[in-house]
């Protein structure tokens, strides 16, 4: 019996794509090319499964162009690449990659917020420039962590990971999600507080941007917010571009409106809003907060655990549209 035929859309660890091969015929594309929608729904014609990343958009289109689609396994926590909804309607199941990246994204998140924080970005980019020939009492003056309140914006496994790690920081935790968390959570996550939304942009020194990207919270952070802001705050974006309306924020960092921004997602990334680039107050990384190798790792095997077990008939464990499995039901 011939092997089922997927397509890995993006270049992945070869020990990935030597697993894969147990099980289907690939068509990979290790050398990375970057699909348009026109290649990529070529690409997918006549294959049972799509291994995929957050670069591609899975569209209502592609899917209606590549019927023997079963299944598309994204190798990211997010998913909003994918058109699940038009999936479900063809029986197509999704899949993601939750949990194995909660805790290096949690680190990531500390990290860009240490560098905002003290402007580690800025006053490297001054040394290497060769501007420091003396010490001054007001060099570099930034923001202090410890004993400061964190505001997480988005409670789910990763703003409660940041919100451990704020323990040894003698830090305040303040959180806006869209249902509160249990006593036991909150009191885990650093005893943290559940407040509205515009009352923790007030009272936060730092800011952590940590939901996920959905229409109701596109532009979640914009003018308005950053304008409760105090003046002497950061924001910090692990989450999802798109989230924050970058146009405004640049403004509001152009203005000191808000002291500084950590940002490692983006509006329309890669192709982010170049004004960034002319600001000093912002540190830039380009979606890396997953970025380890044993993390990275983790997360392509999670991709092709789903992968595999949704084209040999079994419930992927990460599935995130379990309606398909009711279709042609009653």
């Amino acid at each position: 019996m011939s092997k089922p035929k997927i397509l890995v859309t993006r270049a992945v660890f070869p020990e990935i794509i030597d697993r894969l091969g147990e099980h289907f015929e690939i068509e990979s594309n290790q050398e990375d090319r970057i699909f348009s929608a026109e290649q990529l729904a070529e690409k997918a014609r006549g294959k049972d499964g799509l291994f995929t990343f957050p670069s591609e958009r899975i569209s209502a289109e592609i899917m209606a162009a590549n019927p023997a689609l079963k299944a598309i396994c994204n190798m990211a926590v997010g998913y909003n690449n994918i058109d699940v909804e038009a999936a479900t309607r063809a029986g197509i199941m999704v899949t993601n990659t939750p949990d194995v990246l909660n805790e290096t994204t949690a680190d990531f998140a500390w990290a860009l917020l240490m560098a905002t924080a003290r402007r580690v970005t800025e006053s490297e980019h001054w040394l290497r420039a060769g501007k420091w020939d003396k010490w001054r009492y007001d060099g570099f003056l930034g923001a202090d962590v410890h004993g400061s309140t964190l505001g997480i914006i988005g409670m789910g496994r990763i703003g409660q990971a940041i919100a451990r790690r704020s323990i040894g920081f003698g830090m305040q935790v303040i959180y806006y999600n869209r249902s509160r968390l249990d006593k036991d959570r909150e009191a885990y996550a650093n005893n943290a507080r559940y407040v509205g939304k515009d009352e923790l942009l007030r009272e936060a020194d730092h800011v952590m941007l940590a939901l996920p990207y959905s229409p109701q919270a596109h532009h979640i952070i914009g003018a308005a917010e950053l304008a409760l802001m105090k003046p002497s705050a950061t924001l910090i974006n692990i989450a999802r571009g798109g989230i924050v309306d970058d146009a405004a924020l640049i403004v509001a960092l152009r203005a000191h409106r808000i002291a500084a921004a950590g940002l490692d997602v983006f509006e329309n990334e890669p192709a982010f809003d170049p004004a960034f680039l002319s600001l000093s107050n912002v540190v830039l990384t380009p979606h890396i907060a997953s970025a380890s190798r044993p993390t990275r790792l983790a997360m392509a095997a999670c991709a092709a655990d789903n992968l595999i077990a949704a084209l040999s008939g079994k419930t992927p464990p990460n599935l995130l549209n379990p309606g398909v499995l009711n279709r042609g039901e009653g």
